[in-house]
Order: structure tokens, then sequence, then C-alpha cells
């Protein structure tokens, strides 16, 4: 009942704005139509007559356009509450300067004596010009910003966020889908070897939303948690973050996005995709992966040195068993399947680094297998 009353409320609303806009029009038009029709007509009455025939022609329009319209508003309403406050900004900002300029320019076209030239004209030019600077102002965002940044650079002021730095800095940390789902991120940042601003692009944050949606559990789970990583990142300021507003519309990929806005504002990707990685390294942009950190901070192991493990599985040799250390390291223990579930203390043989990982191989340190196999042997003699 209440969405339909508000409806209700809205076309109302639009109706009247319409039977207002037909009154105008009627009293600043029909007197020229009644001159060009040779009716010279100078009752102060016509004057009323104008105002309802213009109201009544306008209000039977709005019983047809007033659903479009009202369609049309909430679309538009819909696609500002998408873009942030700095797109908002720049938007206002650059449509009241086109009208401004509008205005000016309409000026002397108000002085002339031609009718159409100097009433709807100068309606066209703030027309035009503020659909201009709307334009502008909503499709030059990183230009903006970067003029903006630019300025403050030169000042020398230590507080500003963005400065002058060498080429082989990169202010801007753009986060994907995948690394915000992951949520190392998170204690990556709170440790402070992070530097820069995190960008976090609006194609990104819909598709976590999208994500969050979906009526599979575990991608509605995953989506979610992504959610909450993005809000604790912004909540506790650890770092600045900031939202990029634009979009690349003739891109349909969420990852070739990510590239092309990395171009743009000269930015690192981070990431934990293995295969984004690599295209990424393709198309000469720098990527920061958290799993080649995570990987380059697992503690070295060399031949000799000794590890307690507990087996868990068989592994795919004859008398395997497999093992993992606590950052998620394999160990593949010769023998290991006579140790299942249990903690033993293995010796290093060598290790294996692969592109999924490290992998260790091991032997027990002592032949547990031997000395119960022999001891078993000895009951059943003793029993004979």
């Amino acid at each position: 009942m209440k969405g339909g009353t508000n409806v209700d409320l809205r076309k109302r609303i639009v109706r009247l704005i319409y039977v207002i806009v037909g009154a105008a029009i009627g009293f600043y038009y029909l007197p020229l139509v009644w001159d060009i029709m040779g009716w010279h007509l100078n009752n102060a009455l016509l004057v009323f007559i104008d105002l309802f025939i213009g109201a009544i022609i306008f209000w039977l329009l709005s019983l047809l356009l007033a659903g479009p319209t009202i369609q049309l508003i909430t679309r538009i309403e819909k696609e500002l509450t998408k873009q942030g406050p700095v797109y908002l900004f720049f938007g206002t900002l650059l449509t009241a300067i086109g009208l401004a300029l509008a205005i000016l320019v309409s000026i002397p076209l108000w002085r002339t004596s031609i009718p159409v030239i100097n009433n709807i004209l100068p309606i066209l030019l703030m027309v035009v010009f503020s659909y201009f600077g709307y334009r502008i102002g909503t499709t030059r965002l990183d230009e903006w910003k970067n003029l903006l940044a630019s300025r403050r650079g030169r000042r020398n002021d230590d507080n500003e966020v963005i400065t002058e730095q060498d080429a082989n800095y990169h202010h801007y940390k753009i986060l994907d889908t995948n690394i915000l789902i992951d949520g190392r991120i998170y204690d990556l940042v709170k440790t402070g070897f992070l530097e820069g601003t995190l960008l976090v692009p609006n194609f990104v944050l819909y598709e976590l939303q999208y994500i969050a949606d979906s009526g599979e559990s575990i991608k509605r789970v995953r989506g979610r948690r992504g959610l909450d990583i993005l809000n604790k990142l912004r909540e506790e300021k650890i770092v600045p973050i900031e939202m990029y507003d634009g979009d690349f519309e003739d891109i349909p990929e969420v990852d070739s996005k990510l590239i092309a806005l990395a171009k743009k504002v000269h930015g690192v990707i981070v990431t934990n995709d293995y295969n984004l990685n690599k295209v990424i390294q393709f198309q000469n942009v720098q990527v920061l992966n958290i799993n080649n950190l995570a990987k380059s901070l697992r503690p070295r192991v060399i031949p000799g040195e000794k590890l307690s493990v507990i087996v868990v599985k068989n592994g795919t040799e004859r008398q395997q068993g497999v093992a993992y250390l606590d950052d998620g390291t394999m160990v593949v223990v010769e023998d290991g399947r006579f140790f299942m579930n249990k903690r033993i203390e293995v010796e290093v043989t060598s290790a294996l680094q692969t592109d999924a990982g490290r992998m260790i191989f091991a032997r027990p340190l002592h032949s547990q297998k031997g000395i119960d196999g022999h001891s078993d042997d000895s009951q059943s003699t003793k029993k004979k």
C-alpha cells in the first residue's frame, strides 16, 4: 500500500509540473500564435485564456507521459545512487558551470526582438551546455583528480597523500574481487607493509554484491566475506582507501577493466589469482600476488633438517604418506602410510619448488615400522 501511495503521489506531482509548464508556455507563446494568425487581441481576459489553454494541453499530455516520466526519473535515481560522492560532486559542479555559461551567452539573445531567438534558443543553449558540463565532469574524473593531486604536490605539504615520487613508485594499489574474498589483504594491511592508497573500483564492488546475492550458499558466503573485509578496511582506516567511480563500458570483463584501470592511474593490481597474474604480466602491468608473498615468507628447509608432522593421508606412490606443515606446505613421507594419523619425527631429504608451492620430501627418523614388525615376529615366536 505504501509503495502504491508513493507512485500515486509522484504521478500527481509530475502532472502538476506538466500543468505549470503548459501554463507558462501558453502565457509566453500563445500570444505569438495569435499575432501570426492575425488576431490582434489585447483583452486582459486573454491572458487567463492563454494560461488555461496551455495548462489543458499539457494536462492531457501528462495523462500519457506521466508514467514514462516517472520511470525515467526512477532510472536516473538508481544510476545516481550507484555513483560515489566524487562523481556527483564533479557532475553537479560542471553542470552548474555549463548552465552559467549558457546564461551568459543568452543575455544578448534575450535583448533581440526576434521571437524564436530570444525565447527558444536560450532554453536550448541551457540544456546543451548543462549536458556537456555534466558529461565533462563525470567522464573525466581521473583527469580532475590528477589535476588536483598535482597542484597539491607542488605545495610540498607533508599532510597530502599524493606527492611527487620517482617512476618506480605506484601510489594506487588496486584490489580485485578475489583478494577481498580471500581476506588476507586485511592482515597484510595491518602489518604496514603495503604503502600508498588502496583503490577499489565500483565494478569490483558490483561483482562482490552479485556474488553475495548468489543462490549458491558457498558463493554467497564468499561474497559477504569480501564485503565485510572491505568494510573493515574502510572503518579502521589503517591505510587510505578510495573508491573508483568510473567504468570502462566498452570492456565487458572485470579482469580486463582492472588492467585498463591500472594503466590509466599508473597503479599496481593486488590479487591472488594465478591466471590473472599471468595475464597482467603479459600486459606489462605491475602486480602484487599475495600468494607469491606467502610462499616467499615460508620457512626454508634444508636436507637433514628435522620436522615433526602428522601423516594425514596416503601418497600417490606406494607406501608414501602425506603431511602438511602449519603454513600449508606439503610433506611427502617415505613409508608414511604405516604412520597414518600419527605424529612422527621426519628428516628432510629434498625440497621441490613448483608454481603451486613448495613440496618437501622426508623419511622417518627411526624405522618404527621395522621395530614394530620385529616385535610382532618375536611375540609370535614365543607363542609357538
